[in-house]
């Protein structure tokens, strides 16, 4: 088959023929359809994680389950699946605690990038090629752990349940699991890209009176509006005096910085009211560090907390997101805003670095 491979960080992604083998005990093999476009698959390329390679990216996507390994028993041959990156254990505190995504074993797995069977089943050059997130659905198959893949109606487009594995289910989950956002509520979201516009969403579905996007694209902004955003702010150095103008001062109740970088979580939390709350979901570099401007933090009562991948049970919530898709509730199809064959990986990645708006989706 062919996939996207990352020999070196810094590099371009080499489209070429790879070997994969079957699925072992507790797997399944995936014709993959669709792929979307992450940050997430941005960074390593670019050197912002480090990480060891030769590595093949992709972790957001959709497909249909082809072989499967023995053991499987969620799972069958022809179910449609969206791809999940953190393929839980089901046993340790975290899971315990219907928290999945905090897994103890994503530490020594999915953030190695290795199937939970250690095995990679991905070869080429005579060398083992790892799986990026434990998925790498940058190729025309992938083996994942049966876990790591959710099944979900047939009825629903590819390109649609594509970003649904990940941008969806992060922004909507923030809203939802992570800061529980009532009804009523007035929420800032920095960032209107792939997670930011989910967070829109989320925050509109969740009854939200004011829903203010701030990002530096027109573009993006024009964007967030058409998923539900009452006021749209450009980012710079005025976009906290805009969001405290039109919160009568006070500040959001909900500040959601999506971009992770230290000046946008320092702007999240001068824009948020005392008492409120900011959600962190961007990822940065890993080195990135921020600093918290300590007394008011203390005397306005603030909270800061992170939320990763929804914060909720993705084998709950996937399924659950398209059955909102399905009632006219959830926007699936205008994330797309860009379509690329595998061969064009790199332009795709290369659109995602400059600011391109919404989602761009590899269709293979």
């Amino acid at each position: 088959m062919r996939a996207a491979v990352l020999w070196s960080q810094g590099d371009p992604l080499s489209v070429e023929e790879v070997e994969l083998s079957p699925p072992g005990p507790g797997e399944v093999r995936v014709e993959v359809k669709a792929a979307g476009v992450c940050h997430s698959d941005l960074h390593p390329a670019r050197g912002d994680w480090k990480m060891r390679t030769p590595v093949v990216l992709g972790h957001e996507g959709a497909g249909i389950v082809r072989e499967v390994g023995s053991g499987v028993t969620t799972l069958a041959v022809g179910d449609h699946i969206v791809f999940c990156w953190t393929p839980a254990c089901g046993q340790c505190p975290s899971c315990a605690d219907h928290r999945p995504v905090l897994c103890d074993r994503l530490d020594k797995t999915t953030y190695r990038n290795k199937l939970p069977s250690g095995e990679s089943h991905l070869r080429a050059r005579d060398q083992a090629l790892a799986p990026f997130l434990s998925t790498a659905c940058f190729a025309e198959q992938a083996v994942v752990a049966q876990e790591g893949a959710i099944k979900v109606s047939r009825d629903v487009a590819f390109e649609a349940l594509a970003s649904l594995g990940c941008a969806v289910l992060t922004g909507v989950g923030a809203v939802t699991n992570a800061a529980k956002v009532p009804a009523g509520a007035t929420v800032a979201v920095i960032g209107a890209g792939g997670v930011g516009l989910n967070v829109v969403q989320g925050a509109v579905m969740a009854g939200a009176a004011r829903v203010i996007a701030v990002d530096p694209q027109p573009a993006a902004l024009a964007l967030a509006a058409t998923f539900g955003a009452t006021d749209v702010v450009p980012a710079g150095e005025n976009a906290v005096a805009a969001v405290r103008d039109l919160t009568r001062g006070r500040g959001a109740d909900f500040v959601f910085d999506t971009v992770g970088a230290p000046s946008t979580l320092t702007d999240a939390l001068a824009a948020v009211k005392k008492g409120g709350t900011v959600v962190l979901t961007g990822l940065s570099r890993t080195d990135a560090q921020a600093s918290v401007s300590m007394f008011p933090f203390v005397m306005q009562e603030k909270t800061l907390i992170g939320s990763v991948y929804g914060s909720g049970e993705p084998a709950r919530d996937i399924p659950r997101l398209v059955s909102q898709y399905q009632g006219g509730t959830l926007k699936l199809n205008e994330l797309v805003a860009r379509h690329y064959r595998l061969d064009d990986i790199n332009a795709a990645l290369d659109a995602l670095a400059a600011g391109a708006g919404a989602r761009g989706v590899i269709r293979m």
